[in-house]
Order: C-alpha cells, then structure tokens, then sequence
C-alpha cells in the first residue's frame, strides 16, 4: 500500500481514537510510519538524502517498547503493508502533519491522566514525534533543495 494511503489511514484513526490507550497506540503507528519511510527512503531514496533518511528511520524506531506494544495489542503496525511510496513529498508533509497532530493528541492526554506511568509514557512520546517531525522537516529541506538545483 502507497505511504499517503497508509498515513491518512492512521490520520483518521487518530481522528477516531477516544481512548488513552488507542490515542497511545496512534501514536506509535505514526513513528513505525516515519520508521518505514525513512527506511524506504534510505534504500530507494537519491544518495543525497540517504542518510537524513536513515536518521528519520531512526527517530522513528525510537518509540518505546510500551508504545509498540499499545499498536501490536491494537492489530499490528500499518507500516508492515508499505510496499510503494510514490510521492515522497507528499508522503513527508502529510506524515509531518500526522506527527503534529500526535503531539496534539498525546499533550491532551498527558493534561488528563492521573497515572504517573501513563503521564511518562506520554511525555517520552510527545518527545519522540517532536524529534521524528524535526528529521522530516529535514528531508523536506533537502527534497527542496534538490529541487531547485542546490547542494543538500
């Protein structure tokens, strides 16, 4: 499945999710995304932005184990059914704008919560999307970069 399909698709569960839990489990979907097209970037990607690719992979994959386990108790991770990403402009500003909104998300809950526990997991999340959303922003520098005809 295209990237874009896969990124609106968590959008809108994201959109849906009441739940601390599934906003949780949104939360780690969107990383696994910004893993998997970091990773697909990295490989299929022009050389010149191989490694902020390889960099975003790694933001990505850098949700907690807790995270992961909120989006495999949910029905497993969409960024398994990546299998094209034809617009990887598009794809890197709708997933920088899914990322915001999990910071949205995710600060709501952490304003609500009771659990010490839960209240952590949230702040290490929002941290992780904000440092993910920082490598996209780079990406996007350098696609632009390219674009116009500059050194990256």
């Amino acid at each position: 499945m295209d990237a874009a399909r896969l990124i609106e698709a968590t959008r809108q569960a994201l959109a849906r999710a009441r739940g601390v839990a599934d906003i949780v489990a949104e939360a780690c979907q969107a990383q696994a995304l910004a893993e998997a097209v970091g990773s697909r970037l990295a490989v299929q990607g022009s050389y010149d932005i191989r490694a902020a690719a390889r960099g975003l992979s790694e933001a990505g994959g850098s949700a907690s184990g807790a995270l992961r386990q909120s989006a495999l108790y949910a029905g497993g991770l969409r960024a398994a059914q990546l299998t094209e990403l034809r617009d990887p402009w598009r794809a890197l500003t709708d997933l920088g704008e899914l990322l915001g909104e999990v910071g949205i998300a995710l600060v709501g809950v952490a304003c609500v919560c009771d659990e010490d526990a839960v209240y952590w997991m949230c702040m290490e999340a929002i941290d992780a999307a904000d440092e993910t959303s920082d490598r996209v922003g780079g990406l996007l520098r350098r696609l632009a970069l390219r674009e116009r005809g500059g050194a990256a």
